[in-house]
């Protein structure tokens, strides 16, 4: 098992790749590093080789694809995760090593959006995205993580064997942020600067199709973590419906004792009955979601003590 696993996953990043290793060698000499190709078709194999890194391949296309490969694969009693474009300083390495390996921390969050993101980034809607998704998730599952898109992470052991990546592609960092705020695990803060990719680099980010993914994995999680709040929503608004709805067919009742509306009146019933099947199925997933959490802390308990 490594003491300090360095993970860089990588697509077409023959422009910095070699920089990138080559820092982390400097501030690291004893970590290992691993960069994980996923299908490159430039030089970033050949220069991660020369630069002394171990290369490895993950066939399928998709940054939570090859983040699921390494997380398998690896074993070490703390992760680093850095993007291989040279954009996060490599020089906070050590403190986010450091909270791991001597201060519990489950997943230390580099956090760009506290310090130059905004004014290094010249894309304003990834600007207004991260944001968004930062707002969405502090607000639906009550935390305060600083920086939710960020590629500079380290995890423990812990983390990283228990955590499920159902994602395949950008939406990945949002999964791991919501599964370490739902599990409550220790999330700490690092604040880093950003800068911009050098000239003659490529984002792989794509501002609206990769958006749109972020926000359907929140809806998602949200929907399958906190399943009371989720379906307790619809049900607070179907009732709503219903009830306004249904008051003018009360009131003349009431006054003439005869019912106008027949079909609104059925129609209200039926929307009543599909409010109380959503709050009360909102509390069955909730009793089975918490069954989960009881068998996930069992779980880690077992990685925890087979890694000791």
């Amino acid at each position: 098992m490594d003491q300090i696993a360095v993970l860089i996953p990588c697509y077409n990043e023959e422009k910095t790749i070699g920089k990138v290793i080559a820092d982390t060698k400097a501030v690291l000499p004893s970590a290992t590093v691993y960069v994980y190709n996923n299908n490159s078709q430039d030089r970033t194999v050949e220069i991660a080789k020369l630069a002394g890194a171990i290369v490895r391949n993950e066939y399928m296309q998709g940054k939570g694809n090859v983040i699921r490969r390494m997380f398998r694969e690896i074993d070490a009693k703390c992760y680093i995760m850095v993007d291989g474009d040279d954009t996060y300083p490599i020089d906070a390495v050590p403190e986010m090593a450091d909270k791991v390996l001597h201060h519990n921390a489950d997943m230390v969050v580099g956090d760009r959006l506290s310090s130059t993101y905004f004014t290094e980034n010249k894309r304003p809607f990834h600007n207004f995205g991260n944001s968004l998704v930062r707002k969405s998730i502090n607000k639906l599952f009550s935390c305060d993580v600083k920086d939710i898109m960020t590629g500079f992470r380290a995890f423990s052991y812990d983390f990283v064997k228990t955590f499920p990546v159902l994602s395949k592609g950008f939406e990945i960092e949002t999964e791991m942020t919501i599964h370490a705020v739902y599990n409550n695990m220790q999330i700490d803060n690092v604040v880093i600067e950003y800068r911009n990719r050098p000239e003659g680099s490529i984002s792989k980010l794509n501002t609206y199709s990769d958006g749109f993914k972020v926000l359907k994995t929140i809806f998602n999680l949200y929907k399958n973590y906190k399943p009371l709040g989720f379906f307790g929503i619809f049900a607070a608004i179907l009732a709503v419906v219903s009830t306004l709805n249904v008051i003018p067919v009360l009131t003349d009742y009431v006054k003439t004792g005869l019912v106008a509306k027949f079909p609104t009146l059925i129609t209200c019933g039926f929307i009543a009955i599909a409010a109380f099947l959503s709050f009360f199925s909102g509390l069955i997933l909730s009793n089975m979601e918490k069954n989960a959490k009881r068998t996930f802390e069992i779980l880690r308990n077992m990685i925890h003590k087979n890694k000791n």
